[in-house]
């Protein structure tokens, strides 16, 4: 049985820059894989391993090879995924004052791992938020360690107000909607409150109330824990947590948040992405609750 997983992003980068961040080694060890090798013609290898790449750790691994080169326009390579083979097409567009890349990753069989689909979808998520991110500079890059046996998003930040600020960003319903993109946010800021932000929306026709549901550690102006549930709707997806811990720091706030309890590294998906995002909104809400001081 095959299958296709088809997405595309635009990327604030022309088609030259993106087809060199694909093809060349020097670029693609930033942003993709701990390890590189290409050949940039049709038939010639395109091999990329180590602790970066979903099941290919050695150099030995790393059988892939191009099916189609085309400058600019983009590639197709070969590449065994769990000893089945499947094919990456990745097609290049001018979108504007940038491009629009689009990943078709075709599965020629069943990967031996639950949820296949979201897997490779994940997987394609963290890896362009990677290249779109290195493309952009090279600030928030996260490389995936797909050996570790306890995959996490940590981001430390230093916020320039106290805790006890900080602290109401974090469980007041108006502050939460400024911050988190809610507009109806509901909590009990006690152990086991409720806390919701009222997200809703269809994935694959189906409704999923997306977010937390409720606290599971509070500490008034030190820390917040808070369940995750699959952003999806799967309910087999369970033991994902977010977490915000507050230090004083000065006289402002380190603020370490870990999104933890993954199963496996590549369900980190783009959400490495997502929380820079809500955090530096969370930061201009401090921002703007301080100058109202």
């Amino acid at each position: 049985m095959s299958w296709t997983h088809e997405h595309s992003w635009k990327l604030a980068s022309s088609r030259a820059q993106v087809f060199a961040a694909l093809t060349e080694p020097a670029q693609l060890t930033k942003w993709f894989a701990e390890h590189a090798e290409t050949e940039p013609a049709a038939g010639g290898q395109y091999r990329f391993w180590g602790k970066h790449t979903l099941e290919t750790p050695s150099r030995e691994s790393a059988t892939g090879r191009l099916v189609q080169y085309a400058p600019v326009d983009g590639m197709s390579y070969a590449w065994t995924i769990g000893n089945v083979p499947t094919e990456v097409a990745l097609s290049l567009s001018d979108d504007g004052d940038g491009t629009t890349l689009v990943v078709a990753h075709r599965v020629d069989g069943e990967l031996p791992w639950p949820r296949q689909r979201e897997l490779i979808d994940d997987y394609w998520r963290l890896a362009v938020g990677n290249l779109s991110a290195h493309l952009g500079g090279g600030d928030g890059i996260v490389l995936p360690d797909f050996a570790s046996d306890t995959p996490e998003i940590r981001q430390v930040m230093i916020i320039d107000a106290p805790p006890s600020v900080v602290f109401r960003t974090l469980v007041e319903p108006s502050l939460v909607n400024q911050w988190f993109g809610s507009t109806s946010a509901t909590i009990d800021p006690v152990q086991n409150g409720r806390y919701t932000l009222g997200w809703e929306y269809k994935i694959n026709g189906r409704d999923v109330a997306g977010g937390p549901t409720h606290i599971i550690e509070i500490e008034s102006n030190r820390r917040l824990v808070l369940d995750w549930p699959d952003w999806r709707g799967d309910q087999s997806v369970t033991g994902q947590t977010i977490s915000f811990e507050l230090e004083p720091h000065g006289e402002g706030t380190r603020l370490t948040f870990v999104h933890a309890g993954f199963t496996r590294t590549a369900d980190m998906g783009d959400y490495p992405f997502g929380w820079t995002w809500f955090l530096g909104e969370l930061q201009k809400t401090v921002n703007k609750l301080t100058d109202l001081t």
